[in-house]
């Protein structure tokens, strides 16, 4: 079954600074922590113009609090518009299908940060959708406190 959701935030930011954090390693783990840490290929420091397309990029692990292993990723990009938007979709053991597309957009005096998640979970979808839709949640929270 495939779920789907989207949340979109307003930042102070302007649409550059909001563009560089959501492709920076460094704001997608603090994003992400401490849920979830998430492993990088070595050297990966951003994801922008000039990230291969359409192929793994590595294996990234995602341990939960940071501590306990609980899936694994081949992160692939399939769409990248710098400046804009980019869609990952890659390759999960916990998911038959995982899209998640950034949009970065100007709004009056900031920029407003979409995402658009699609995912289709192997096991449990009610227990693990729920748990996306929060963890996503929480990333937003983090996007709005470190973009002011």
């Amino acid at each position: 079954m495939t779920r789907r959701f989207t949340l979109a935030t307003a930042v102070p930011a302007t649409v550059d600074e909001a563009w560089s954090w959501s492709t920076s390693i460094k704001g997608i783990k603090e994003e992400m922590w401490p849920v979830l840490k998430m492993t990088f290929p070595k050297g990966l420091t951003h994801i922008g113009k000039d990230t291969a397309l359409q192929k793994p990029l590595g294996r990234c692990k995602f341990l939960l609090l940071g501590l306990f292993p609980i899936d694994m990723s081949k992160l692939t990009f399939v769409e990248i518009e710098p400046g804009r938007r980019f869609v990952e979709q890659s390759p999960l053991l916990s998911m038959r299908m995982w899209r998640h597309e950034r949009i970065v957009t100007p709004s009056g005096d900031g920029a407003i940060v979409t995402d658009n998640v699609e995912f289709a979970p192997r096991f449990a979808p009610p227990v693990v959708g729920w748990f996306v839709k929060r963890f996503f949640e929480h990333r937003h929270a983090v996007l709005s406190r470190s973009l002011r």
